[in-house]
């Protein structure tokens, strides 16, 4: 997209009682970071009445302008609060959302402003995501939208929608690298001490943390090795010896509390683990034999079967934010 002209780029965020406070201040220092860098933006926030409104610790935020007042945007950040999951959204904040999206270049959401999105029909038919816990709420009460519950952030066409509360950061980095390009994004990330692109692409887990508590203390003490060591000798039989317990029986106990194999999971933690060393810059082979994986075509082999890309492929998008821009 072809930024706008002048030294200021103006974007708003609508906040409302109950706004989840880092849904606005995450990104909001995003943007200030930028403008140390490059042509600063200049920031605004809007509720739907104007005035003080209270965050979901309470803390208050002072100064918001009624949509009325808002002018001319370049971006429109909605953010998020758990009430817009829960129950209808309010009359007067999707009149408020309406007006200043309508002559908004790019609109985003946080966290669940994607329902505030998705209300006002503005994400049909396209592709979005909101935070895991409330997508499949998302696509049953908006079956027009097309929803990646899995997904950090994704741009369709001017709508651009992210995960939730600390996701918002990562969708700014995307819009900043958009406006200014990667270096400036690329340092603003360094400032605030996170990823370009946080590590497993664009998926809000890892198989660390994905992985549901085990309820024996054996397998909880086994997996805890596996996670801070994925490169040691992991095989069936390694395990099932420091389990004290046969192959088969180790087999039953991952099927039972893991929902998988022994070998499928321990697969999955060598990925993460690879992906982790590729994003800090170390060579494929280096990440094959740190990981466990071994071999430079076993890791291509791992990638190409979870991640349907190579690991060179995907350490180049670890240089940018890696966001799609889908037409429309």
């Amino acid at each position: 997209m072809t930024a706008m002209a002048g030294p200021h780029r103006r974007v708003a965020f609508v906040v409302f009682d109950g706004v989840t406070m880092l849904d606005v201040t995450g990104p909001s220092e995003v943007l200030h970071q930028a403008g140390r860098l490059a042509p600063p933006y200049e920031v605004l926030l809007v509720s739907p009445r104007g005035g003080p409104v209270t965050t979901s610790p309470g803390i208050t935020l002072s100064g918001t302008v009624p949509a009325s007042e808002a002018g001319p945007l370049h971006t429109l950040v909605v953010a998020g609060g758990d009430r817009l999951a829960r129950q209808p959204v309010e009359r007067e904040l999707l009149d408020a959302v309406a007006t200043l999206s309508g002559h908004a270049e790019r609109v985003a959401s946080v966290c669940t402003g994607a329902f505030v999105l998705a209300e006002l029909s503005l994400l049909d038919g396209r592709r979005a995501t909101t935070h895991w816990r409330h997508a499949g709420t998302l696509a049953r009460r908006y079956p027009r939208v097309r929803v990646e519950s899995d997904a950090i952030h994704v741009r369709d066409g001017r709508y651009v929608t992210s995960a939730g509360i600390s996701a918002g950061i990562d969708l700014t980095l995307a819009l900043v690298e958009e406006d200014h390009g990667a270096g400036v994004a690329r340092e603003v990330a360094r400032e605030l001490v996170v990823f370009m692109q946080r590590p497993g692409g664009q998926s809000q887990f890892s198989t660390a943390l994905d992985t549901p508590p085990a309820r024996s203390t054996l397998l909880r003490a086994l997996v805890a090795e596996v996670l801070s060591d994925p490169a040691a000798d992991h095989g069936m039989d390694a395990m099932a010896a420091r389990a004290a317990v046969s192959p088969r029986h180790l087999t039953r106990l991952f099927r039972a509390e893991l929902g998988t194999t022994p070998a499928r999971w321990l697969e999955r933690v060598r990925l993460d683990r690879a992906q982790q060393l590729l994003i800090e810059g170390h060579s494929v082979t280096l990440a094959a034999q740190a990981s466990g994986l071994g071999s430079d075509e076993t890791l291509r082999r791992v990638f190409a079967r979870h991640l349907g890309t190579t690991p060179t492929e995907f350490r180049s998008r670890f240089t940018t934010t890696g966001t799609a821009a889908a037409s429309g």
